[in-house]
């Protein structure tokens, strides 16, 4: 039986109800089944094989769907990147090494090409094509170094879509080439959930989708959250549909979930985790205003090694195609996430890797930002660590001042403000006065690349 028979089940048993929104136009569940033919068709045609390792050049389409779901029944082995990613570096292509591309435009339209440098004989590859199964190759961002190409049998994360969950209406706004949004779209074929696709990312677009299309559902980064609150967007649109905000991806500064919930207070906010190599877990909030969170669900175990949080998964990835194991010997994941517990619940400080050691005392970037942000003549900040002769590292912060001004009386009341609310350790040394943060393609805060010189 095909990996994604119940998927197509579940589109057959409603073929004329809604099932995309793309560029204001309605896409039906009878409509993806034909257009999930109609790629079946023309990737036999290419002679695209099981175990074939494919590039899929899109972003959200309904042929962008239609071909990933098609290539899963082909047992191809899929490496999903979106245009913008790949054009920034050809070390994804010598990583994956595809020996096929399938490119769709923004249009629709539908490339097939055969790559001259694929070769695809990594010990990984091997393993799912002995056991003839689907596979995906997804990349870590490689903010800290090379990304990292992460291979999973793409049949094991299928798994958890075999138990629909309730239908929303939602946004498809996490990225089609990370492992959130293809979360989001399975999710949604499995469901029968209506799903807009973006046609941009800003908040402005996508709280008018919202509003327009009476949307229940926004998956999102805090850093996204944050824009859309300095934007004023959720007061231009109706977001009276909106019934749940789930988010993840980095650590959600406290005031910028307060200041989520003091504008949109009816609207339950659900912390989420997951990570590349483990895929999505199911995780439950100890309240909206909380930013206390229970992770795992059926097929998962956690434990907590030195503070630091271990996972076991079924679906847990075969391995990384360019980097060593991170799994202990006894078979748990080391994420690298510090965490705190209580009752049941974990509070996720961050990446330890993001550590900024100061003589020997430990600080984490996003406790530093939270109290930036809990500033008043702050607008947006980022804090990262640089190397410093005498404490090993000291603060450095990036900051969005509320109004221009004059920039010396800025940072004393900066710093001010930081030396009343936290330790002397942790408040930055150096505060640069900047027009805007920069952030990354999954609209995540983007931290400055240590100078090592």
């Amino acid at each position: 039986m095909s990996k994604i028979a119940f998927l197509c089940d579940a589109l057959a048993s409603r073929p004329g109800e809604p099932a995309l929104i793309w560029r204001e136009s309605v896409v039906t569940a009878g409509d993806i089944l034909e257009l999930i033919e109609e790629a079946e068709g023309r990737l036999e045609a290419e002679s695209i094989n099981p175990g074939d390792v494919v590039l899929l050049v899109a972003d959200y389409s309904p042929r962008a769907a239609a071909y990933l779901l098609a290539l899963i029944k082909r047992r191809a082995i899929t490496v999903p990147l979106t245009p913008g990613v790949l054009a920034r570096s050809s070390r994804y292509l010598e990583i994956a090494e595809p020996a096929r591309a399938v490119r769709i435009s923004k249009d629709d339209a539908v490339t097939v090409e055969t790559l001259a440098s694929g070769g695809g004989e990594n010990n990984l590859y091997g393993y799912l094509r002995s056991d003839d199964r689907p596979g995906l190759v997804l990349f870590t961002s490689g903010s800290t170094g090379e990304p990292k190409g992460v291979v999973h049998d793409f049949s094991r994360l299928l798994e958890k879509f075999k138990r629909p969950r309730p239908a929303m209406s939602m946004v498809a706004f996490l990225m089609f080439d990370h492992w959130g949004g293809l979360n989001t779209l399975l999710h949604g074929f499995s469901s029968g959930s209506l799903m807009a696709f973006p046609g941009d990312r800003q908040p402005h677009h996508v709280c008018g989708l919202i509003e327009k299309h009476r949307l229940e559902l926004l998956p999102a980064s805090p850093t996204f959250l944050n824009l859309l609150i300095m934007s004023g967007a959720h007061r231009e649109s109706d977001l009276s549909s909106l019934k749940l905000i789930t988010y993840g991806a980095e650590p959600m500064p406290p005031a910028t979930l307060e200041a989520v919930r003091r504008e949109l207070p009816e609207v339950e906010m659900r912390q989420t985790y997951g990570l590349i190599e483990l895929g999505v877990m199911r995780s439950k909030s100890k309240s909206s205003d909380s930013l206390w969170v229970k992770i795992g669900g059926d097929g998962y175990e956690t434990r907590i090694k030195d503070n630091l949080l271990e996972i076991k998964a079924d679906a847990a990835m075969l391995g990384y195609l360019n980097a060593p194991s991170p799994f202990t010997d006894d078979g748990w994941f080391m994420t690298g996430d510090a965490v705190e517990t209580r009752d049941g619940y974990y509070r996720i400080l961050g990446r330890a890797s993001e550590l900024i050691n100061v003589g020997g005392q430990k600080v984490y970037p996003a406790e530093v930002e939270t109290v930036l942000l809990e500033c008043e003549a702050v607008k947006d900040a980022v804090v990262y660590g640089e190397r410093n002769p005498i404490t090993g590292k000291i603060v450095c912060a990036d900051v969005v001042p509320v109004t221009p001004g004059d920039a010396a009386e800025l940072r004393r009341t900066i710093k001010r403000h930081c030396q009343e609310n936290m330790e002397s350790f942790k408040v930055p040394v150096r505060i640069n006065i900047k027009e805007g943060v920069v952030y990354g393609d999954r609209l995540k805060r983007k931290r400055p690349v240590e100078n090592k010189t």
